[in-house]
């Protein structure tokens, strides 16, 4: 029998027995077809979600399947050899697409450190080209105040003040895309810094529990500023909170944050993986540095997001 004739359907016992027939089939002095035959059941269950380990599972239980049948142990040997060629031709779908994500996370973190220059570019321009703009026009403005009647002057004062206005929001710009004190002094006066903003901006109340002193890789400082600020944002827009608390800390070879709010919360598995509500941007960022997110939130009773990032040698 052809291992591939029998994994029309996806079921595991159906996967299962396919995969004992493929195996009997390959050890029996099955050639190409046979081992093809375990390619595609490979397939099949990476498609159908199974793991690893389960694929590990099901060839343990074929291969006594098969042991229990055998008459002598002359190639018992051979036959182990053989079954282990077989158990890797039905993981190496599971490889490829073990490479195939290692890639995209090469790749994405890459596109996270060009966009963070760009922003760093971006925002230098808004701070320093723009502000030695405004410089200019106030000192063209002082230069032909004394020429203008009381009125005019009163008028270019008021100029003066939207430029006042405007610079501020500019700086305010600047530090938002990307903060020089997180450059110059790490994440945690920056997230300091971030959080006074905010509070001054929505009257909430942001307190921050840090046990961390030292600095870490740029990488991780620059994902982990990103998040916290993603996540307040979604605090203020959404979670109708009155207070949060972030807590910072180092547990053996990762870095934890832990973000909770008294908002109204949500129905976690509603959200169907946690979609919306910024989450995917957090999700994107944490992938690229290899940490993971998880989510505890109910309705009515707050949200908490704990990050855990490790750390790079």
């Amino acid at each position: 029998m052809n291992g591939r004739q029998n994994i029309q359907q996806s079921e595991p016992i159906a996967l299962e027995h396919s995969y004992a027939n493929a195996l009997a089939e390959y050890l029996a002095g099955g050639g190409e077809s046979a081992l093809q035959g375990a390619y595609e059941i490979g397939r099949t269950a990476l498609a159908d979600g199974l793991g690893v380990l389960d694929m590990v599972a099901m060839h343990h239980a074929a291969l006594a399947s098969v042991l229990q049948r055998m008459s002598g142990s002359a190639v018992l040997e051979q036959d182990f050899d053989r079954a282990k060629e077989f158990l890797g031709e039905s993981l190496s779908p599971y490889e490829m697409a073990h490479r195939g994500f290692r890639e995209a996370i090469v790749t994405l973190r890459q596109l996270n450190e060009t966009l963070e220059n760009e922003i760093q570019r971006i925002a230098h321009t808004v701070h320093d080209e723009a502000g030695q703009l405004l410089v200019a026009a106030r000192l063209t403005m002082a230069g032909v105040a004394h020429d203008l009647t009381p009125s005019l002057q009163g008028r270019l004062q008021e100029v003066s003040a939207i430029l006042d206005q405007a610079e501020k929001h500019l700086r305010r710009l600047s530090h938002e895309l990307r903060p020089t004190i997180l450059d110059d002094l790490g994440l945690v006066p920056a997230v300091q810094f971030l959080t006074d903003g905010i509070s001054k901006r929505s009257e909430l109340s942001i307190g921050i529990r840090s046990s961390l002193n030292v600095r870490y890789a740029p990488n991780i400082e620059t994902a982990l500023y990103r998040i916290i600020q993603e996540a307040l944002t979604n605090v203020t827009k959404h979670a109708q909170a009155r207070n949060v608390e972030i807590q910072l800390t180092r547990v053996a070879k990762s870095l934890h944050c832990r973000i909770r709010d008294d908002g109204i919360g949500f129905d976690v598995l509603a959200r169907g993986g946690q979609k919306g509500l910024g989450l995917v941007g957090i999700r994107e960022r944490l992938n690229a540095v290899g940490g993971t997110l998880h989510i505890d939130s109910e309705p009515g009773r707050g949200t908490e997001l704990l990050v855990k990032i490790p750390l790079e040698k």
